[in-house]
């Protein structure tokens, strides 16, 4: 089955739910009407509705249909087990991003980067810091180490925008895997200066290293997050026990 056939629909129908268009715990139209809106097969449809299963956007109820099970993050939210930018992540809360590249510059690995990142030494690396505002106000500072043979050409005002934009829909990379820490640190000058903390000296710290199809680890960020602001949400699902 092609994947754009029921990547279209699945986006279609996530769109329709964040912009309300689909009201919280109302029904989707029914597979029937689905087939027949999108002139696509029964599978196709199943296949996007698992997506949005997968994804925390629906929950599927055996002879009653599937359920609008989305609600915007009144704050900062995350997803642990999607990968998203942080643009994407904005919009899908129904929020107002920008971003303010504060550093950019081409760097070596030297052994302090290589050990923090997972880079080896030598590598080359685009160093960018920027500063995450969601309704004009600054909730992350992000630390981002790109490979440059990965994101070629990157530029300040691309990383203004969506670096993920454009590695995928420009450069044509496949980004496939993130492995992530989640800890606690205490706040640095730097934190203080952009983040405006207030009576908290701690920040919520994410780490990831991310992957392309070829399994080559082209990313390093570290996120610094307002903990006032921070919330990482996931979609569990109970397995039966046999």
């Amino acid at each position: 089955m092609p994947k754009s056939k029921y990547d279209k629909i699945y986006h279609s129908l996530k769109t329709k739910i964040e912009t309300g268009e689909y009201a919280f715990q109302e029904l989707l139209p029914s597979e029937n009407q689905l087939i027949l809106t999108y002139d696509c097969s029964r599978n196709t449809i199943r296949r996007a509705v698992s997506a949005l299963v997968t994804d925390g956007y629906v929950q599927t109820m055996q002879g009653k249909g599937i359920r609008n099970i989305f609600q915007p993050a009144l704050q900062t939210s995350f997803t642990m087990g999607g990968i998203e930018s942080f643009k994407e992540s904005a919009m899908r809360n129904n929020q107002v991003p920008r971003t303010e590249v504060l550093c950019f510059t081409e760097i070596n690995a030297d052994p302090k980067i290589a050990s923090r990142t997972g880079f080896a030494i030598g590598t080359d690396l685009y160093y960018i810091q920027r500063l995450h505002y969601l309704n004009e106000k600054a909730l992350i500072l992000n630390h981002n180490y790109f490979l440059k043979d990965i994101a070629a050409n990157l530029t300040p005002e691309i990383a203004q925008n969506s670096i993920y934009e454009y590695l995928e829909q420009t450069l044509h990379v496949s980004i496939v895997t993130s492995k992530r820490v989640m800890t606690v640190e205490k706040m640095t000058e730097i934190d203080e200066k952009y983040l405006h903390l207030g009576n908290y000296n701690c920040l919520a710290v994410v780490s990831s290293q991310t992957y392309n199809s070829d399994g080559i680890m082209f990313e390093y960020t570290q996120s610094r997050h307002r903990p006032d602001y921070f919330r990482f949400q996931d979609n569990a699902v109970r397995k039966t026990i046999r």
